[in-house]
């Protein structure tokens, strides 16, 4: 394997764990997958271009404004679709019902805006790659891989060694015990959805970057649930091992076999997991609510 081929599995990689760790968030606490991530990726996305990017204001401002979006639009979501239905001891199908209907409003909207056109992000650098070690690797790679590590790195942190995070690891165990010891679960489930936001944005601008805009790039959500499956649903550091290994996977394939069978690779591969490690990599039997 090439090194070339290696930084663009990694960095792709990366990628992907950004969307998996936003499932697997959203799943710790609530114990079910949250199905309209796909499209707060996409909504995210196209806000950061119409604002930012197609203005010539450059990648950071465009990284940032689409992070704020996601977390806004994950915000919204959780009060508009899951608080209410935590309140009023709903059945868990509601979750299910409730996550599809706001993932096809926001595609809805995007669709609107954006029709059915191609939107591609201006090119960032003037000089699109640069040469190591013998090898041209893309610049965007690179600024992908960097900052997905700085992001999943600083989550660690929070998760680990602050209050917050504690308090997130407390509700995520067990959600009634944690509010009869003082935790306000209501404003930690807010927390959660809009760090999982952020990081669904920042996926959908890199995504948008990599490929191109389009009002369906939300399906490309579910190479992160792959990765969440493949590391084991709930599992933080299962959910970056599986992205990982589905991005090394999948650039390999490219390189060899084209992007058909890279495809195919990965829904292969997660089912082999689900006969033979239902639990994934690092994570445990957990029953889904829906």
């Amino acid at each position: 394997m090439s090194f070339q081929i290696l930084i663009n599995g990694i960095s792709t990689g990366t990628v992907y764990a950004l969307i998996a760790i936003g499932f697997a968030l959203v799943f710790n606490i609530l114990k079910f997958s949250n199905f309209s991530y796909g499209a707060t990726m996409t909504a995210s996305a196209f806000i950061a271009y119409f604002l930012v990017a197609s203005k010539g204001w450059g990648l950071v401002p465009t990284l940032i404004c689409s992070a704020l979006a996601g977390a806004l639009i994950s915000l919204i979501g959780e009060f508009v679709g899951f608080r209410r239905i935590l309140k009023n001891h709903s059945p868990s199908t509601y979750f299910f019902v409730s996550s599809i209907t706001l993932g096809s409003l926001y595609e809805g909207l995007v669709t609107l805006k954006a029709g059915t056109n191609f939107y591609v992000y201006p090119n960032f650098f003037e000089t699109p790659t640069i040469q190591l070690f013998q090898t041209v690797i893309s610049k965007e790679n690179i600024i992908m891989l960097v900052i997905s590590v700085a992001a999943l790195l600083a989550l660690a942190f929070v998760i680990q060694k602050t209050s917050i995070g504690r308090a997130i690891r407390a509700v995520s165990f067990d959600r009634d015990t944690a509010q009869l010891m003082g935790i306000n679960a209501t404003l930690i489930i807010q927390a959660v959805f809009i760090i999982s936001g952020i990081f669904g944005g920042l996926a959908g601008c890199f995504l948008g970057i990599k490929y191109t805009l389009t009002a369906t790039m939300g399906s490309l959500v579910v190479k992160g649930f792959i990765a969440s499956v493949i590391g084991g649903l709930g599992s933080l550091t299962g959910a970056v091992i599986g992205a990982m290994l589905l991005g090394i996977m999948e650039a390999i394939f490219l390189s060899t076999m084209g992007s058909g069978w890279a495809t195919i690779a990965s829904f292969a591969v997660m089912l082999v997991f689900l006969l033979i490690r239902p639990q994934g990599i690092a994570g445990s039997n957990v029953q889904e609510k829906a």
